[in-house]
Order: structure tokens, then C-alpha cells, then sequence
């Protein structure tokens, strides 16, 4: 094996293997092993795999330790600090805010500095003034720590915090001081929005202006939840943004352009060989492109492979693929280890591998590049399955059908009539609104055939949790599928994908049922499975910002669950933290149910909770416990539809909603004689709910609460968790938890398992 991809795989294994650590090792001892691979490497002439691994271990420790360090320190959490720093990326518009990122470059709190340098993600809310990127500011914010949501299925922001630089989160606090110090230089992030701006002038349909400036720029802020959706149905969501082929098609022209100005002036090889001119050329144009696009990883890592065969072009030096892409791998993880936390550095590299691996040169001709484009495409959407279903817990079976149609049609269409447009809006405005038009209508034809194939069986394909162990036997099941003909016993590949698309499904048992708490911050979402039946009981927020805790927390929670069906949704009351993710929830699993405590209030049909509404599923009884009746002078938390499940061993569980002490005693003396039933604490641990009589009249063996962390309320409040303790009830919170598990099973006690944030610590997680 070369000495190349040799290094870059054990640089790989010891960038991965600190990413599974629960603590960083202390800096000094970072930096000691990292000397010593260094050493190793250089004066030790044997063992280089393993000085390899050494270094990428150090080298990845010491960079995740200057990440956390870098974070906003806890002790200023929740403090007004006054910020001076530059807008980087794009800043986003949205209905209730405008979103951007700041790079921080001096803070004070209380006019004493303190050290906080990076990159800060900001809402201003409030009538936010207009914002240009790379334009400097002076904000006072209110900072918190990057946290997220933990749930099963559901993204890891904080890992995303850590892989984008991101130190703290926060959003602008009213000040008269508030002011722009500096009006934006020019800079890429400026010739992007202004590119941006100019497609928007002159397309007039706006959605087309969206797209065009997508496939342009990479600007996905005119893009909304729809689109994306389609775009994951038909696995093109790289195609969306500036994807690393387009950066292969700009280095092409770069080398069209190199052999049209030589042809123009055949003298020019007298000073510089033709071939280094086209080797720079492509590098030049692959450069311009990528930064265009924010140098995302699909691009960097095009642009680095770029690099490597432009630097041995020009130094006359010949390298394989399989080279190029090791020492391309090699600089981006000397550059970024970090970048092995995001799904699109495996998407890439795996998916280039791959090709490399699997694909057979068939001579030249239309007919080679018709037979590679269509297999490559089949290579792709099979090998990057696993993975796809690792990162996202979905895929589309469409993948492979989609990319044949789109990766031609973007790539050589699309994105040549919109370099040309961008080009002209430089050098001449008036001719770039024709071209413009033109790719706006070929982007918009594009999208019309991707709704419709959207909508075609198998576009969103859903699976359990994907194992490692699976995962990686899928991958090797891939590879082996692909190999070239010859090989013995290619079939047997597919049976190594079994595992993946066919996993075990562990159903409780008759009589017994499982439950989970969400993790949906200040809100509240359960679901509960039976053997044969599902329950969700609220599901989260719907927020302005069109960001839906339905959609994001609670449906990937299901599918990864393994749950395929949904039996009824039941919405406690009408608050939106509470409600809000109930339409999504019903729009993907419209045969359900629908009960509510008011649902009046819900944008979506539904009936009436009111006590007394029973039914059993696979042995487990539901009781409706409240409201007795709705009255419109009771106020809306007591108006919460209150749910009691029984298992077959006689252990309970008790949803309660929002309602408050008024109501408690109400629902205390419904309560059947049994056993103490689990309790979900009312209203978030609020001080208005979990009255001591309630307590002691319950006596729930355990409490759970569900509130965001930090979160303005103050949930649970000390009074609230003071009676607990005096009660002896534990408390468990998904603030800290993150969701949580509990298994009902048909004999003995409810058994509660390690929360989500507990259950695979990782030294991002807060």
C-alpha cells in the first residue's frame, strides 16, 4: 500500500479515536505526545503507521481542547456582555428575527474585559437593522454556552457547535449603544450576498431566485423547510448548495479557458509550458469557486484534491487518484481535525473512495462517460446508505434515479449559464439578467421533475437507529458489491447490507409498554409504545422561525425508535409548547387519532378529551383522569387533558399536563386505588403545580420533568424540587438527562434507563 494512503488512514484512526473519549487528556500531556510523534516522524526511520496514529490522537486532543476552551466560560452564562466584532457568513432574515454569525473580537462585561474570541451565533429580534456580511459591530448579548437537544435520532448541535467554531449562542439585548463601527469591506462573504442580491433583481420569481442563488453562491437562505424535504426525497441535498463537483466543473473551464487563450496566442509557451498554465488555471478558478460557496467541506475537499494534481502537474510529477485523495484527506485533517464531526467529510471522502475503488476505465467516448456517470451513481446512493441512515436516519432509494437526471443537468446546464451570469453581473450588469432568466428557468424545470419524483414510493425511507456494528458491515458489504467482475462471491456483499436494511425489532411484551420523554428544551413531547400500538402525548414547540419541534425532535425520535405506526396523538392543551409540533406529527401519520384537552385552540381537527374515555391496548390500560368538563372560565393549563397508563403488573404512569395546584387534588381523588404511579410533573416543575398535598397523596416512586435548560421560568423551581426531596421522590429532568427512557415491563417496577446525555458522554457535551 502506498506510504501516502498508508499515513492518511492511521492519521484518520487517531483523529477518530479521540472523538469516542468522554474527557480530553490534560493539556501538557497532549502536547508531550504530540512532540513525540512529531520526533518520531522525523528522526525514527521505522513505525511511521503508528507515528502516524500517535499524531493524529495528539494533534485531534489538542484542537478539541482549544474549541471547549475557547467556549464562553460558565460563570458568564445568562450576563449582558458587550461584544465588538464582524459579521461572518451570511446573515438570514426570518419572519421573527435576523440571524447571524459574529466573530468576536473584543468583550466586556462591566466595562472590565474578559476573554471570549470566535465565533457567536446571535439573533436580534425587535426590528433588526439591516446587516451586511463582514460589517463590524459593537452588540450588547446575552450569552449562553452551545447547548442542544439530545434525543434519540435527533442532531447533535453541540458536536456541530464544536465542529463550526461556534463558542457561544445569544441574541441582542435592547441598548442605545448598539452601533455599526465599521461599514462592510469588500470581501467574499460581501461578493456572495451581492451576487445574491443581483439574482434576486432579476429573476422575478423569487423561488427561482432561491434556487439560482443556491446552485450559484450556496446561499440556502431563500430555501425553506419544503425544499429541503424535497431534496432529501430525492437525495440531491448536495446538489442544493455548491457541491464539490461543481467545483470540478469550474477547474475544468479554468483549463478550457488556459487552452483558449494559448490557442489565441500560441506564443505564450515560449515563457510558461502549456500544461502548468491549465494546472494553475483549473486551481485558480476550482479556488474562486470554493470561496463562493464558504469553503464548505465537499468543496475544500475538491479544491484540495485540485491542488495535489496541479501541484504535481507543475512540478512534473505523476500521482494516482488514489494518492491524490489520501494527500488531500492528510491536509484536511492536519487543517481541521475537527471536521471528522460533520456528516459531509464522510460524504465526501467515502463517496470519492468508493468511485475510485469500484468504477473500471472504459475507454473514452460518450459512451464511457454515459456508463460511469449512471454507475457512479449507483455506487454512490448504495455506499453511502449506511452512512446516510447513520447521519440523518433516513434515505432515499430514489438517490440513485434522481442524481443521473440532476448531477448532469446542474452540473453542465445550470451552473455553466450561472458562472456566466455572475461574470456578467461584474463586467456587464445588462447582459447577465438574459442568462440569468435562462438558468433560472432550467433551475426551475429541474425542481418541477424533483416534486413530482418527491412523491414517488421510496423516496423517504426510514430505519431504527443504525448500529455501529451494522454500519460498518454495510460498508464492507458495498465495497465488496462493487468490486470488479471476477471477484468470487460479489453477491455475498449484499447479505452484508442485511443487518442495515433489516434490523432487529425489540417490541415489549403483552401487558408491558415503554416510554420516553423527549428532550424538546422548554416543552413537553412523550411517546409511548406498546407491542403492537403507539401513543404521543404533546409534541414540543412550533416556533416563529418556522423552526418545529414536531418535525426536528419528535418524528426522527419515532422512526429511530423503530416505531412505524402511530395510534394517537393527544395534545394535553392548546400552549404552543405543547402543541406546536402536533401538525407535523399528523401530517406524517394521518390515520391517527386525535384527542385534546382544547381543541379549539388546535390548528388542526381533533376531539374531545374528557374523563372517563378508556381503552386498552396489548394489555395496557389508558384512563382519561381530566377535564371533567371544558369551561371556558378555567384557565387553559387546567383544561390539560391528564392520562393514566397501567401496565399489566399493576406499576402506572401519570401524564399530567399543565395543570396547576387548583386542579391537583381533582386528579388525585380520580385516582384509583393501585400502585404509585410514575409522575410527569406538572407544568414544568412550575410553582403554581406539585402542591405537597399532591405529593404525599400520589407518593410516585420517581418524577420527571421536562424543561429547557437554563430556560427563563426557572423550571423546575427550588420550592417545587424542595418538596420532592422532602418527600423522597427523585427527580429527573431532561435539562440534564436529555430524553429519557422507562420500561414498564409485565412484572415488577417501572425500571428507568440512563437518559440520552448520559448514555454515550462525549467530551463536547455539556
Amino acid at each position: 500500500m502506498p506510504t501516502a494512503i498508508t499515513a492518511a488512514l492511521a492519521l484518520l484512526l487517531g483523529v477518530l479515536l479521540v472523538q469516542w473519549l468522554p474527557a480530553l487528556p490534560p493539556r501538557w500531556g497532549t502536547g508531550l505526545l504530540l512532540a513525540v510523534a512529531l520526533l518520531w516522524l522525523w528522526r525514527v526511520p521505522r513505525g511511521h503507521v503508528l507515528a502516524w496514529l500517535l499524531l493524529g490522537g495528539a494533534w485531534a486532543a489538542w484542537c478539541g481542547d482549544a474549541a471547549m476552551q475557547a467556549r464562553l466560560p460558565r460563570a458568564l452564562e445568562g450576563r449582558d456582555v458587550v461584544v465588538v466584532g464582524t459579521l461572518d457568513d451570511l446573515p438570514q432574515q426570518g419572519m421573527d428575527a435576523s440571524r447571524f454569525i459574529l466573530r468576536a473580537q473584543q468583550a466586556t462585561l462591566d466595562g472590565a474585559p474578559i476573554a471570549l474570541r470566535g465565533r457567536v451565533t446571535v439573533s436580534w429580534y425587535d426590528d433588526a437593522p439591516a446587516l451586511r456580511p463582514c460589517s463590524r459591530w459593537r452588540l450588547l448579548l446575552r450569552l449562553k454556552r452551545p447547548r442542544g437537544l439530545l434525543n434519540p435520532g435527533g442532531a447533535d448541535s453541540e458536536r456541530s457547535a464544536l465542529e463550526r467554531g461556534i463558542v457561544a449562542t445569544g441574541y441582542v439585548r435592547k441598548d442605545p449603544a448598539n452601533a455599526l463601527l465599521a461599514a462592510a469591506p469588500a470581501c467574499v462573504d460581501g461578493v456572495r450576498d451581492a451576487v445574491a442580491r443581483g439574482i434576486a433583481a432579476r429573476v422575478p420569481d423569487p423561488h427561482d431566485a432561491a434556487l439560482l442563488q443556491a446552485f450559484s453562491v450556496g446561499d440556502t437562505r431563500g430555501l425553506d423547510a419544503h425544499d429541503w424535504e424535497v431534496a432529501r426525497a430525492n437525495g440531491v441535498s448536495h446538489l442544493i448548495a455548491i457541491s464539490g463537483f461543481h467545483v470540478g466543473v469550474a477547474a475544468v473551464f479554468g483549463v478550457w479557458l488556459a487552452l483558449l487563450l494559448y490557442a489565441l496566442r500560441p506564443t505564450l509557451a515560449l515563457r510558461l509550458p502549456r500544461a502548468q498554465a491549465q494546472a494553475a488555471a483549473a486551481l485558480l478558478l476550482a479556488t474562486a469557486y470554493s470561496a463562493l460557496a464558504g469553503f464548505g467541506l465537499p468543496t475544500v475537499r475538491t479544491l484540495l484534491m485540485i491542488a495535489v494534481v496541479a501541484l504535481a502537474r507543475c512540478s512534473r510529477r505523476a500521482g494516482s487518484g488514489a494518492q491524490s485523495l489520501a494527500l488531500a484527506l492528510i491536509a484536511m485533517l492536519l487543517f481541521d481535525p475537527l471536521a471528522v464531526l460533520a456528516a459531509g467529510f464522510w460524504l465526501s471522502f467515502v463517496g470519492v473512495a468508493f468511485l475510485m475503488l469500484c468504477l473500471q476505465a472504459r475507454g473514452r467516448g460518450l459512451r464511457a462517460f454515459v456508463h460511469e456517470l449512471s454507475a457512479g451513481q449507483l455506487v454512490m446512493t448504495v455506499a453511502l446508505l449506511p452512512l446516510t441512515l447513520w447521519f440523518f436516519g433516513q434515505a432515499s432509494l430514489l438517490g440513485a434515479l434522481s442524481n443521473l437526471l440532476a448531477v448532469p443537468f446542474v452540473s453542465f446546464a445550470i451552473v455553466p449559464c450561472a458562472l456566466l451570469g455572475m461574470l456578467l453581473l461584474g463586467v456587464c450588469p445588462p447582459l447577465a439578467a438574459p442568462v440569468l432568466w435562462l438558468a433560472a428557468q432550467l433551475a426551475h424545470a429541474q425542481w418541477w421533475l424533483l416534486e413530482r419524483m418527491a412523491g414517488w414510493p421510496g423516496a423517504h425511507w426510514y430505519l431504527p437507529a443504525v448500529q455501529p456494528w451494522a454500519l460498518l458491515l454495510a460498508l464492507l458489504g458495498a465495497l465488496w458489491l462493487f468490486l470488479p467482475r471476477g471477484l468470487p462471491l460479489r453477491w455475498f456483499g449484499a447479505l452484508l447490507l442485511l443487518p442495515l436494511v433489516l434490523p432487529p425489532r425489540v417490541q415489549p411484551a403483552a401487558g408491558a409498554f415503554e416510554v420516553w420523554v423527549l428532550d424538546v428544551g422548554q416543552g413537553l413531547a412523550v411517546l409511548l409504545r406498546t407491542q403492537r400500538h403507539a401513543l404521543v402525548y404533546d409534541s414540543g414547540a412550533r416556533y416563529p422561525s418556522g423552526f418545529d419541534l414536531g418535525e426536528a425532535v419528535v418524528l426522527p425520535s419515532i422512526h429511530a425508535l423503530g416505531i412505524r405506526a402511530v395510534d394517537m396523538l393527544l395534545v394535553s392543551h392548546g400552549d404552543n409548547d405543547h402543541a406546536g409540533g402536533a401538525e407535523a406529527v399528523a401530517t406524517a401519520f394521518p390515520q391517527a387519532q386525535r384527542l385534546a384537552g382544547e381543541p379549539g385552540r388546535l390548528a388542526l381537527p381533533a376531539r374531545q378529551c374528557v374523563a372517563g374515555q378508556a381503552w386498552q391496548w396489548d394489555g395496557v390500560r389508558f384512563q382519561v383522569i381530566s377535564p371533567q368538563v371544558l369551561q371556558s372560565r378555567v384557565r387553559g393549563n387546567d383544561n390539560s387533558c391528564v392520562l393514566l397508563v397501567t401496565g399489566a403488573s399493576g406499576a402506572r404512569l401519570l401524564l399530567t399536563g399543565d395543570i396547576s395546584a387548583r386542579l391537583e387534588p381533582q386528579v388525585a381523588a380520580a385516582l384509583e386505588p393501585g400502585a404509585p404511579p410514575v409522575l410527569l410533573v406538572p407544568h414544568h416543575g412550575s410553582h403554581r403545580s406539585s402542591s405537597a398535598a399532591f405529593i404525599a397523596a400520589l407518593r410516585p416512586p420517581l418524577a420527571l420533568v421536562s424543561a429547557g435548560w437554563h430556560n427563563r421560568f426557572g423550571h423546575p423551581r427550588p420550592e417545587v424540587l424542595a418538596r420532592y426531596a422532602e418527600a423522597q421522590v427523585p427527580v429527573f429532568g431532561t435539562a440534564q438527562q436529555g430524553a429519557m427512557a422507562l420500561d414498564f415491563p409485565v412484572h415488577g417496577p417501572a425500571r428507568r434507563q440512563l437518559g440520552w446525555r448520559l448514555r454515550q458522554w462525549r467530551y463536547w457535551r455539556e
